[in-house]
């Protein structure tokens, strides 16, 4: 079990993920099949994914919550009546336009990954996480590229990060920044040999250019 550096543990955050995801779905009216067929993954990932069982990766988290028209902050926080019971009894709830470093969820993913809420909603189509990517970890479980819609702004606070771009490659390190068309299919990995520590921003997620 571990903490972020806000002392928070965020094993808690994965509590109620898979709740929402199913719950998302049924609203939607698709079933585990047809989502798992819209998605290339088996029916029983799928099924898993929502008993929590399995963590998804990134790229499916992504593939998930944009085919159903989600954000992160549904997915990660949800409603008021399911929101996840977090065992710090420090946290609270974020009021107005200020995020507590005790008011964030994350959620750790598949492939050596945890994103942390830097917004208190989704209002605009925007998804702004801090993102830490673990020694080894990346955006997918093998070398293959994901995509959505959208526009991503990234910044590297400290580590090695690597990102892949359609055919080019890139590596950046601390105070490097970028920008590029979430359409394009992309990967990001730590090449490096502590913690990638990240701010991360994708605009516009559900806009009519939606993967």
């Amino acid at each position: 079990m571990t903490t972020t550096r806000s002392g928070r543990n965020d094993d808690t955050a994965l509590i109620g993920i898979g709740d929402r995801i199913r719950e998302e779905r049924s609203k939607a009216s698709i079933s585990q099949r047809e989502l798992a067929r819209r998605l290339g993954l088996s029916p029983s990932m799928i099924s898993q994914i929502e008993s929590g069982q399995t963590l998804p990766s990134v790229a499916t988290l992504w593939s998930i919550v944009t085919e159903l028209d989600l954000s992160l902050d549904t997915v990660m926080r949800g409603g008021e009546a399911t929101a996840p019971q977090v065992e710090s009894s420090e946290q609270s709830e974020p009021d107005g336009p200020v995020v507590r470093s005790d008011q964030r969820r994350s959620v750790r993913l598949e492939t050596g990954v945890m994103w942390e809420e830097l917004s208190p909603g989704d209002e605009l189509g925007v998804d702004f996480v801090r993102a830490i990517y673990e020694v080894g970890g990346s955006s997918t479980t093998d070398e293959s590229l994901m995509r959505h819609s959208g526009r991503e702004y990234g910044y590297v606070l400290e580590g090695t990060l690597g990102i892949q771009i359609g055919f080019q490659e890139f590596e950046m390190g601390p105070g490097d920044s970028i920008a590029f068309d979430s359409t394009t299919p992309h990967r990001l990995f730590n090449t490096g040999d502590v913690p990638v520590e990240a701010v991360w921003f994708v605009a516009n997620r559900h806009g009519p250019d939606q993967v």
